[in-house]
């Protein structure tokens, strides 16, 4: 392990193999989400059932704890954007529920995150859901090694700009991971290309578009972790751990890699 670029952390073969154990735990818990989202479950409910899973899959929650946060997963319902604290919250028929999952294996982080409708969610809800998702595959695909990391910040943001009018979150951002769950580099969801540190063989970013329906500005709550949009309007978030190898993107969080999804995009499987 090396760190260059401003605190950049650079992995090795082994390393990296550490963090698919622990993506691979979180791709689990957050399919295991998927299942468990429905009328009348409670948030905490939720946030007990993937810490179970993260525990019994021999992985430590990286959430929970940290810098106080007490839940193994964020849960952020409609407007909520980020951070939401689980508790005795029950969900509706409608609702969408953001769920941000972290997992620790031998001392090696995976993070990801997904949007999830509660039965059936508005049209304009719907598409915002698709285009959040869609953005953070874009992203990913326009990574390739000797690139910039806003390489990735453009592709996100080109997307997002090509599919409506939406907010895109600008105070909260992707970010390094590997040793700790958040390193340098930042990793923006928009800006110009060609910017910021290289993209190189053994560096691991979590890629995290955050869209809403309205404006990009947030509020926090009185609980010091929410993050709700300023203006009401519903959010999606959708997050993946990826790194780079000579033969393409390999994402760590995905059950398969991300080889499915790279295909459809044209982009070459760095996985194993």
């Amino acid at each position: 392990m090396g760190f260059r670029d401003r605190g950049v952390e650079i992995k090795t073969p082994e390393q990296i193999a550490h963090m698919r154990r622990a993506g691979l735990v979180v791709g689990r818990t957050l399919e295991l989400m998927r299942s468990s989202v429905r009328v009348g479950v409670t948030t905490g409910e939720l946030d007990a059932i993937a810490e179970d899973a993260i525990r019994s899959a021999g992985a430590v929650p990286s959430f929970k704890g940290y810098h106080g946060f007490p839940g193994s997963i964020c849960t952020s319902v409609n407007n909520e954007v980020v951070h939401g604290i689980p508790g005795d919250r029950a969900l509706a028929e409608g609702d969408v529920i953001s769920i941000d999952c972290g997992a620790i294996v031998d001392g090696w982080h995976g993070d990801a995150a997904t949007t999830v409708a509660v039965g059936q969610v508005r049209p304009d809800v719907s598409e915002l859901m698709r285009v959040t998702e869609e953005a953070l595959w874009a992203g990913i695909a326009a990574a390739r090694l000797g690139g910039r990391v806003t390489d990735i910040s453009h592709a996100v943001e080109t997307h997002v700009r090509s599919q409506g009018d939406f907010g895109i979150l600008e105070d909260y951002v992707g970010h390094g991971i590997g040793s700790a769950m958040h390193q340098p580099p930042n990793v923006p969801n928009f800006g110009r290309p060609g910017k910021g540190p290289k993209l190189v063989r053994g560096l691991a970013l979590a890629v995290e578009p955050m869209i809403t329906l309205g404006s990009k500005d947030t509020d926090v709550l009185d609980d010091d972790w929410t993050v709700i949009t300023g203006d009401g309007s519903w959010a999606a978030h959708y997050e993946h751990t990826f790194t780079l190898t000579p033969e393409g993107a390999w994402v760590l969080t995905a059950l398969d890699g991300g080889e499915s999804r790279l295909a459809d995009l044209g982009v070459p499987f760095g996985g194993r």
